[in-house]
């Protein structure tokens, strides 16, 4: 009654000015229905890698040599002669052109955990008349600036000139009536500016490794390949929320915000009924896909509301990672479609699950052997054993190094919760293969003599035959067997995956490098090749004993139990940076030809630069919202209830103070929390003018990661109670449950 009173005046005000923003765009949301924009007639296989110029498609836009030239360069990494160049770009353009491309680009990945592109056109004039040109130079290279990509200090602001090279390992593609090369992204001087470059190499390095273990069992082996399989997660927003969300739009997540009342605790958004709008969309972006040539095979909702996933079949590497990060362009562009936004931020909204983009990582012979298949006969389970101790061993000795890989900003706030991988490395094996591994070290110590020979072999013909359903998933767990790869959790969903990968290939090259030392020396004194390869599996294996781990990764006490076996968790963002100064990091890639040391001590400084800028934009735009945003609100809301206290002490005289009793304790909940937050925001101004005077970037990513971000999450604290107190009417912002269930 006391408030029913002086309300309506305020409301009708209040009614005036709703009409902005929040409620704006929630009208506008409820008018977003599905709709289907690129549905395509007949089965997919009659429009499949319809936009992409495979191996196939060539052959009738070339000559025999230049086809050959290409096949070569594809299947065996050998390099394009100039002289057939332009006959191979004369063959590209005459299918772009045909294809309706009216522009060229190279389509390259610098270290932005993004892809770039300079369009040019292939229009061109000859006595005033206008012809198509595209010739090999163009094609092989191209000169986008250098300057105004992240180089760590490998390139001056003044020394622009940096240089794009066709990577012919991956397919030309049109997307958006231009014709996308794949390149690689180098400096004037040679030094790599991308994350495909040093992927290349590291899976040279790799092949070269693996091929010396495998000849050990087979002869034949030539070249070995690496396979991936990456499982993009992602959130969708509408896109009228969206853009009511500065904090959104800006850095792809929201940096207040309270939880909603139901989120994700039923558990029944995970694998439910796909919304239909969100099917429309899906089935758009796969049609689009499949014309890529994106063996899409998988589409669901995801464990948070609003949340889902797709994921591909296996393909070579190089031809994966090009198309997740094509995938991420091609979601984003249909979602306008839509009306909606695709956020690919790891921690989009606080309280629920974050997202991740899982690598499935194997590797395979060119006679068609996944080496981490085993098998059904001693020597190939023997193989597999050899591959997998090497694995296993690579992943101990450089599990911090593998784990700084994955280390963003955007990540951090997702790893190490009860969502994702923990934030120290650990391998599931499975039951099976673990118990194989037990009696493996528990063997006698192998020795010369024709016994000890004969009882490796036994180890080996002992093993039982191991299928993927002998090995339960492990989801707690960063780096698990699934029966015949390796499926990394870790990855963020912003994140290229050229990084992880190249990590994980160098490791893994590594230990194989030594795998074969270790077993030539004891050939070379006398060891049967079998009972050598058994005493190195049972070394390696010995050696990475405390990284595998077969429980709840989530648990308190394997987070002390890892750290009883020195296994190093990322605690800290750039102080895990850190690794990539220690000699055994710089060694690792120097020694395998991925990395330059001077190439690695700018990714480092790239990475303290990342983090800092991210950062930095989350705070200036969480004291934006506060200012602009939420102090404005509360005022609004603070003022209705003094007006109504005053009414009630103009109407009840003394009597008031019991009647008013809750919306006074209200008013000076909302004024101590306008007065943290207010407070709040300058001290992070000053937080961040302090951080700003720090010259060495690595010195400044650490207060930064401190002081700044420990500052902005109490100012959140704050922002969110006012949220729940403040008339709903009057919050400026979509709220979760707005967002999370459009």
């Amino acid at each position: 009654m006391d408030f029913i009173i002086f309300a309506p005046i305020w409301h009708f005000l209040i009614s005036i000015n709703m009409a902005t923003f929040r409620q704006r765009a929630l009208d506008e949301a409820s008018m977003h229905t599905a709709q289907r924009f690129y549905a395509e007639e007949g089965p997919v296989s009659g429009y499949f890698g319809k936009n992409v110029l495979d191996l196939e498609k060539m052959q009738d836009y070339m000559s025999q040599q230049a086809y050959e030239a290409v096949l070569a360069s594809v299947k065996f990494g050998a390099k394009l002669d100039r002289g057939v160049s332009n006959e191979i770009a004369s063959g590209i353009k005459a299918w772009a052109i045909e294809m309706g491309a009216t522009h060229y680009t190279h389509l390259f990945q610098p270290l932005t955990d993004s892809t770039a592109e300079k369009h040019e056109a292939f229009i061109s004039v000859k006595d005033g008349k206008a012809f198509e040109k595209f010739d090999g130079s163009a094609l092989v290279q191209q000169e986008p600036d250098a300057s105004s990509f992240p180089n760590g200090g490998l390139r001056n602001t003044f020394e622009a000139r940096g240089y794009s090279a066709w990577d012919p390992s991956s397919p030309v593609f049109i997307m958006d009536g231009t014709l996308c090369i794949p390149s690689v992204f180098v400096s004037y001087t040679g030094e790599a500016l991308d994350t495909k470059a040093p992927n290349l190499k590291s899976m040279h390095a790799l092949s070269e490794a693996a091929v010396s273990v495998a000849n050990l069992f087979d002869e034949k082996v030539k070249a070995v390949n690496v396979n991936l399989g990456v499982e993009q997660e992602y959130f969708l927003v509408d896109e009228s929320l969206y853009n009511s969300r500065p904090d959104l739009m800006l850095t792809g997540r929201t940096v207040i915000g309270h939880t909603s009342a139901k989120d994700q605790q039923l558990e029944d958004h995970y694998f439910g009924a796909i919304p239909s709008r969100v099917s429309s969309f899906m089935k758009d972006f796969e049609t689009e896909a499949y014309k890529l040539g994106i063996l899409l095979q998988t589409r669901h909702n995801e464990v948070a509301p609003n949340q889902f996933e797709c994921a591909p079949l296996f393909c070579e590497a190089t031809k994966a990672i090009d198309q997740n990060m094509m995938l991420m362009i091609l979601m984003q562009k249909v979602a306008e479609k839509h009306h909606l936004r695709v956020i690919f931020h790891e921690k989009p909204f606080d309280g629920v699950n974050g997202s991740g983009k899982h690598c499935n990582w194997s590797i395979t012979t060119d006679t068609g052997v996944n080496l981490l298949s085993p098998g059904k006969t001693p020597t190939k389970n023997l193989q597999f054993l050899s591959f997998y101790a090497a694995v296993l061993r690579a992943v101990h000795k450089h599990h911090y190094l593998l784990m700084a890989s994955v280390a963003t900003l955007s990540n951090s706030y997702r790893l190490g919760g009860n969502e994702a991988p923990p934030a120290v490395m650990s391998v599931f094996s499975g039951s099976t293969l673990y118990g194989v591994f037990q009696a493996i070290m528990n063997m006698n110590d192998v020795k010369e003599s024709s016994a000890s020979s004969q009882e490796s072999i036994k180890i080996v013909n002992s093993i039982p035959e191991i299928f993927p359903d002998n090995t339960d998933r492990n989801r707690t767990s960063p780096f698990a067997f699934t029966g015949n790869r390796f499926e990394f959790r870790a990855v963020g969903s912003s994140q290229n995956v050229a990084t992880a990968v190249c990590v994980v290939n160098s490791i893994v090259a590594e230990s194989l490098n030594e795998f074969r030392t270790y077993v030539d020396a004891l050939e070379s004194a006398g060891e049967v090749r079998s009972s050598a390869v058994m005493a190195v599996v049972r070394r390696f294996i010995t050696e990475a004993r405390d990284i595998m781990f077969e429980g709840n990764g989530y648990s308190k006490e394997w987070e002390i139990e890892a750290e009883a076996r020195g296994l190093r968790a990322v605690k800290n963002v750039p102080d895990a940076y850190e690794v990539f100064n220690e000699e055994q990091t710089i060694e690792l890639f120097d020694h395998l030809g991925v990395l330059a040391p001077n190439e690695v001590e700018a990714r480092f400084g790239i990475l303290n630069e990342t983090y800092v800028k991210k950062l930095q934009i989350e705070a200036r735009i969480i004291g934006d919202m506060c200012l602009n945003h939420v102090i404005p609100a509360a005022v609004k809301y603070q003022n209705v209830l003094i007006e109504n206290i005053k009414g009630m002490k103009e109407i009840f005289g003394d009597e008031y103070l019991g009647l008013c009793s809750s919306e006074i304790e209200t008013l000076k909940k909302i004024s101590k929390y306008i007065n943290d937050v207010s407070s709040d925001v300058d001290s992070l101004v000053e937080a961040r003018k302090k951080a700003n005077r720090i010259e060495d970037i690595a010195q400044r990513a650490k207060v930064y990661s401190r002081e700044v971000k420990d500052m902005m999450e109490k100012i959140r604290i704050s922002t969110d109670n006012l949220e729940m107190l403040i008339d709903d009417e009057l919050w400026p912002l979509p709220k979760y449950r707005e967002l999370l269930f459009f």
